[in-house]
């Protein structure tokens, strides 16, 4: 297959994913669920879905078993929604990489005013 084709498909993939989880998950119980990117096999028959989770602990925690629960309720919405010669078998994955961004600059910005108190400027 393209990749192309793929890059669609998974975008495509992504936008739906996205809505059904709106539509079936309560933000006040499981936090702001975003998928942040779908990976797609070349043959259709799987895909990786990786999501975030905006909210305390216990929220992600509630997300992501909700998630994983309703896993057969999406895949078969996808399958009613988006027209493939296979509706892929989907798989969650927590992406933590907003995470790991906020916590690179929270790391500079530290060393930032360290530096400014060594050097005595503002």
């Amino acid at each position: 297959m393209s990749s192309r084709r793929l890059e669609r498909v998974n975008e495509l993939l992504k936008h739906e994913i996205g809505d059904i989880i709106r539509r079936h998950f309560n933000i006040a119980d499981t936090g702001l669920v975003s998928v942040n990117a779908v990976e797609t096999s070349g043959d259709l028959r799987s895909a990786k879905v990786f999501i975030s989770v905006l909210g305390k602990p216990e929220q992600q925690k509630v997300a992501l078993r909700r998630i994983q629960e309703k896993r057969v309720l999406i895949q078969s919405e996808i399958g009613r929604t988006v027209v493939l010669k296979y509706t892929p078998t989907l798989t969650f994955l927590v992406d933590d990489t907003i995470e790991k961004a906020n916590r690179v600059l929270q790391i500079i910005d530290e060393i930032e005013r360290e530096e400014t108190k060594a050097t005595g400027q503002k």
